[in-house]
């Protein structure tokens, strides 16, 4: 008897395509209103002035200035303490 040994399935194969996380626009750069500033997921970046946040995380620039990061101290509810990085657009 001539047996082919069949060619099963496998669950390997697949990947996701990249989402292109990250700083779109470096602090001091210029930036028109509706501009994404930063992607990410969760917020490792906080809005500051003139900063919308989307519903993905999205930083957005809600005015035509110029981007500024700087970085604050947050205490939780617990009394610990974490830095943060603030993200806002000075108006020009």
């Amino acid at each position: 008897m001539a047996h082919t040994k069949s060619g099963g399935s496998t669950k390997l194969g697949r990947d996701s395509q990249s989402k292109r996380l990250g700083v779109k626009i470096q602090d001091g750069q210029n930036v028109m209103a509706g501009q994404i500033i930063i992607r990410q997921r969760g917020t490792k970046y906080l809005p500051g002035a003139n900063i919308l946040r989307g519903r993905d995380d999205t930083l957005y620039a809600a005015q035509n200035g110029r981007v500024r990061f700087s970085t604050k101290n947050k205490t939780k509810f617990d009394g610990s303490r974490r830095k943060i990085t603030v993200v806002a657009v000075a108006l020009a």
